[in-house]
């Protein structure tokens, strides 16, 4: 993936709220939704996205979806970018 790539993909409002929420860890799906406000479909395909280029992991837990920044980088950027 090019770099213009990875940074349109963080240039979504949604993506870097779910980015900012998970910088205290791993979380299951069912906690990220409601802190966005958006749907559980919209943050699904964002979750996905981020998922397919590197950005997050995931893992079935029962009946859970947890998911947690893989890309270290993240973080590094929104510390730059705050």
């Amino acid at each position: 993936m090019d770099v213009s790539e990875y940074f349109g993909i963080l240039a979504d409002k949604t993506r870097l709220r779910i980015i900012d929420f998970l910088q205290d860890g791993e979380k299951c799906a069912c906690e990220i939704v409601p802190y966005t406000g958006k749907s559980q479909p919209n943050v699904s395909l964002h979750l996905k996205k981020m998922e397919e280029i590197g950005i997050l992991s995931s893992r079935k837990d029962a009946t859970r979806v947890l998911y947690k920044i893989k890309d270290k980088r993240v973080n590094e950027l929104l510390k730059i970018l705050k």
